[in-house]
């Protein structure tokens, strides 16, 4: 095999395994060079191993050698004396001497090669026969390569939405509910947002169209973005449509109030993480298509009641993956309208409230830099698409219901549940500065520490069974990949909120989870206090780690369970799309019943039930905080 032929093989073959990664594993933005280059290699070495190559192969080579042998009289001396003597010699004994003759006949067969299909088809080398074969596999070649351009390029290019208009459900809560309006064409100004009972009225309802408010003008300034709120009536369960002036419409149900649960007896929520539209990539797909989207609307469809929100746990957008285009303003508000414009976000959005929490994609990769760089940049449309309909800020520590004033952290209680929204990105000391136990190092800041401590002390109304800390970020520390990112790297402030969140079952008749996403896996992870501490097994922590909700998984583990601190309940890494939903119910008794359901790709893989702790605490480990 020659030099030509080696390079041609060696580089097709990598450039096939680069590219299929890229395309349905992981579309990492260090790939594409790498595809580029070894294509850059293949086509010189395949056109000169095309041209190099012959046709035909030697079947037969036959030699045939012929030797003839002659003999000869000696010539007589030219010396007097001795040709005088020698013509007296008698003919028979004259010297003679023999002189041969070699006659070689070579005899070639030559026979046409092979085409050998399948060696051209996948090693890329060409056929010896076959320019079509030939052809083929360079088409195989040429196609991977600008399906990477593809799925790179094609989406900023030809669908950068800056035509969008759409309207979403933000937060509702008992008594108000918040719709995000995008309008770019000015002569649908003002844009008039209504509400109208949707189910069949009761004798003191009325079913007409209601005013929600009106959008006088928007601008760039907003990248066109307007959000209404607007006051709800006092009737939980009740089934609502929303419409816009310019031609949008959805429904919701107004959510039960706090310590209570719905008509169904059950409060049920989603949660998840991570979207990226069309991966794995598909050239059938729209470029903007998420099929995680649809299904999120299959498990929706298949709850009875439905759920009352979703709790995106962040990477809403990503960025930097595969290819980072920019860091002004308009390069992330171009990836926002994207993930809105998707043909799959109405299955998931038109009639669902949706609710965010801020992690490392909307800025960039393991983001720990506070609110330097690209932070203003990313913050920007974060703002106008996410939080402007987000539930309130958080309250204040040492304060009396007073929101934290410009916290990009959240605080609710809805139904038999109150919660916690943590960023994570914000305050966040840098990941490598400071040893993981170090006293001084903080994810959260001191400000949010201190309202995330003053959420979990405080006592709740009667019936809300479940403080729920919402963290972009998995809370174990099991997770051995880039670990510093996760709370593994701030084990000692992780110390002091486990200890807030055991004191919360040590008191007795609320539970305590904590809800993730980021890795791109699930896994369900126990925090048992310690033995022969004052905690009792019953305070135990559970978290719920749930991601993508449509992206790539890693094929390979990346979670290990190495102490009796992180105990490991499940771990399911495959899938490239995971829901979770969360459904409590039993609120009126003396222990709560949590029920989480993993979804994988649309079809429910793995449940649990959780018990919230007992009214009446104590130091008995007997009592069990988790059925799996």
């Amino acid at each position: 095999m020659t030099l030509q032929d080696k390079a041609t093989i060696a580089s097709s073959i990598a450039l096939r395994i680069a590219t299929y990664i890229f395309l349905r594993i992981i579309p990492g933005h260090h790939l594409p060079p790498i595809v580029y280059s070894l294509f850059a290699i293949y086509v010189p070495s395949f056109i000169s191993s095309f041209f190099s190559q012959k046709p035909y192969e030697v079947l037969e080579d036959e030699v045939e050698v012929v030797v003839t042998e002659t003999e000869i009289e000696d010539q007589p001396p030219t010396y007097s004396s001795t040709a005088a003597h020698s013509q007296n010699i008698p003919p028979g004994q004259k010297p003679v001497h023999l002189e041969e003759e070699i006659d070689i006949a070579e005899t070639v067969t030559l026979g046409r090669k092979s085409a050998q299909p399948w060696k051209t088809l996948l090693t890329g080398l060409p056929s010896p026969t076959s320019t079509l074969l030939s052809l083929a596999t360079f088409l195989i070649n040429s196609l991977l390569v600008l399906s990477a351009v593809d799925l790179i390029y094609r989406a900023k290019v030809y669908h950068p939405s800056n035509d969008l208009s759409f309207a979403r459900l933000g937060y509702v809560s008992p008594t108000e509910a918040s719709i995000l309006v995008r309008e770019p064409e000015s002569s649908q100004l003002p844009i008039f947002v209504s509400y109208r009972l949707a189910d069949v009225p009761a004798s003191y309802e009325d079913p007409a169209w209601k005013s929600a408010g009106v959008i006088s003008s928007l601008g760039n300034d907003t990248d066109y973005t307007g959000t209404v709120t607007f006051p709800l009536p006092n009737y939980p369960d009740r089934k609502y449509q929303w419409s816009t002036s310019n031609n949008h419409t959805g429904f919701f149900t107004i959510p039960p109030k706090p310590g209570k649960v719905g008509k169904q007896g059950s409060f049920t929520f989603l949660t998840s993480s991570c979207v990226k539209p069309r991966f794995p990539y598909n050239p059938t797909l729209h470029p903007l298509a998420i099929p995680g989207f649809k299904h999120m609307a299959d498990v929706v469809k298949s709850i009875p009641g439905g759920a009352q929100f979703m709790l995106f746990l962040g990477d809403f957008i990503y960025v930097d993956v595969p290819r980072r285009f920019g860091t002004d303003v308009e390069d992330y508000r171009r990836e926002y309208r994207q993930v809105y414009a998707s043909p799959d976000w109405p299955l998931a959005g038109q009639n669902m409230s949706w609710i965010h929490v801020l992690d490392d994609h909307e800025i960039a990769n393991d983001w720990d830099a506070n609110t330097t760089g690209v932070y203003e940049a990313a913050e920007d449309p974060w703002h106008h698409y996410q939080t402007s309909v987000n539930p309130p800020k958080a309250r204040q520590a040492g304060t009396y219901n007073q929101l934290r004033k410009d916290a990009t952290y959240f605080e609710f209680t809805q139904g038999p549940a109150t919660f916690f929204m943590l960023d994570t990105r914000t305050y966040r000391d840098a990941s490598g500065d400071l040893p993981v136990n170090s006293t001084e190092k903080t994810m959260l800041g001191p400000e949010q520490l201190a309202d995330l401590l003053h959420f979990l002390a405080k006592p709740e109304p009667k019936g809300v069974k479940w403080k729920i800390i919402a963290s972009s970020i998995p809370f174990t520390k099991n997770w051995r990949v880039n670990a510093l990112d996760t709370w593994s790297g701030y084990l000692h402030e992780r110390k002091v909120i486990l200890e807030a969140m055991w004191d919360v079952g040590l008191r007795g008749g609320v539970g305590v989870i904590v809800l993730s996403g980021d890795r791109h896996e699930f896994a369900a992870t126990a925090f048992p206090p310690p033995v022969g501490g004052k905690w009792p097994i019953s305070a135990t922590v559970n978290e719920f780690s749930t991601s993508p909700l449509s992206q790539f998984y890693l094929p390979t583990p990346t979670y290990k369970q190495t102490d009796e601190e992180d105990v490991m309940v499940k771990y399911i890494p495959n899938g490239n799309s995971k829901l979770g939903a969360i459904t409590i119910e039993n609120t009126a008794s003396d222990q709560s019943i949590l029920k989480f359901r993993l979804y994988v790709d649309g079809r429910e893989a793995w449940s649990s039930v959780l018990l919230s702790p007992p009214t009446i605490s104590g130091k008995n480990r007997g009592k069990d905080a988790l059925w799996g």
